[in-house]
């Protein structure tokens, strides 16, 4: 069994900066509202009343703490190489990155990256600063700045944000190995393997884009995207091309409701994204904490308390937005359709029918209900 650290443990190894504890607890200082690793310099061997520990950067950032920008704590785990202007990130052998492209390009609407010749273009924001990367892969993949080279806390942020968006610190072998003999999975796993759930690191991207999607087809949804991003979100223009951000849920907290109607979202799904954006400016709804939870149905639970977030959309947001393989939509038209097809069958099978091929892939299931998605755009023998 192994030792638990105490309090004083932990505060005598923060004053000698042992590094090989990095990572295994967590220093959040008071006095200036961030968080750091066990061997951080930043560390003035503040008293032990001026600090908390936890046991993880999620805790960390729970509990209101910014990571430090000097030590990157919350990018410990990301395997990651900086080279300044350009990164480099391991990825599992159980990972494909064309795959991953096939689910990013699945349509001309999207409008918040670009898939070209492989490579993958993306805009973020960080305070008031662009960065425009471009993603490629070569046994590792590798990030490339364009409009300038973004400060050391900057290219950290980004590492996480690509490790996260692509899933990498889940071991999904045991989702390959345990359904080797599933009559559908195994078909799926072989076929895409090394497709990675690809995420929205945005809760408020994730329940808008959910809200849209509710009970209208993909491509309709995805012009309705565009439309909103277009009409709220900021941009920036590189060699002649437009690239966006999704709109912050503080722009979205004072719209309208009617504005939103003139792109045809409708009334209700208007209100419920306004509504959202609202509990999320104010701190009700908090991403942090909830992703602190850990729990899959107390956070079902707590986003289906919100106005407009149905079982659908609580599951669909969780998958996207979350470290949890817990969910699964299992209303979902499309999961229908594709099991509808991979069973070869003359009509969608019933709620019951899903219910009882879903207890088989407990544990996986948002990867399974990620798999039956990837398999509409192929056929399956």
């Amino acid at each position: 069994m192994d030792y638990i650290l105490s309090n004083n443990d932990m505060y005598n190894i923060m004053k000698s900066r042992d590094s090989s504890y990095d990572g295994k607890f967590f220093i959040c200082k008071k006095t200036n509202e961030t968080y750091c690793l066990a061997s951080c310099e930043s560390v003035q061997s503040p008293t032990i009343e001026e600090i908390i520990f936890t046991q993880t950067f999620i805790e960390a950032e729970a509990n209101g703490y910014k990571p430090c920008k000097l030590c990157h704590p919350n990018v410990h785990e990301v395997k990651w190489k900086d080279r300044v202007d350009v990164l480099d990130i391991e990825v599992p052998n159980e990972f494909d990155f064309i795959e991953c492209l096939v689910i990013l390009n699945r349509s001309d609407e999207e409008c918040l990256h670009k898939v070209v010749q492989n490579e993958l273009y993306k805009l973020l924001k960080f305070n008031k600063k662009f960065v425009l990367f471009k993603i490629s892969f070569q046994n590792h993949l590798t990030v490339t700045f364009l409009n300038g080279i973004p400060t050391q806390w900057m290219r950290a942020q980004i590492a996480r944000y690509i490790w996260d968006m692509f899933d990498l610190g889940t071991d999904i072998t045991p989702f390959y190995s345990s359904f080797k003999s599933d009559h559908i999975m195994g078909k799926l796993t072989e076929k895409f393997y090394g497709l990675r759930l690809i995420k929205i690191n945005n809760l408020f991207e994730a329940l808008c884009w959910s809200i849209l999607g509710q009970q209208i087809n993909l491509r309709f949804a995805y012009t309705l995207k565009k439309r909103f991003v277009h009409q709220f979100a900021e941009n920036f223009t590189y060699k002649d091309t437009q690239y966006w951000v999704f709109p912050t849920a503080d722009q979205i907290a004072d719209v309208k409701v009617e504005e939103l109607k003139e792109m045809q979202i409708s009334t209700r799904k208007a209100e419920y994204i306004v509504g959202v954006a609202k509990l999320i400016s104010n701190g009700i709804l908090d991403q942090k904490k909830l992703r602190y939870e850990e729990n899959y149905q107390r956070i079902v639970e707590q986003l289906t308390s919100i106005r407009g977030i149905g079982k659908w959309t609580a599951d669909y947001t969780i998958m996207k937005c979350f470290s949890i393989n817990s969910a699964f939509p299992i209303a979902d038209v499309g999961i229908h359709n594709a099991l509808k097809t991979i069973l070869k069958l003359n009509e969608k099978p019933s709620i019951k029918e899903l219910e009882k091929l879903v207890k088989q892939w407990e544990g996986w299931e948002s990867y399974a209900a990620f798999y039956l998605w990837r398999s509409l755009y192929d056929e399956i023998d």
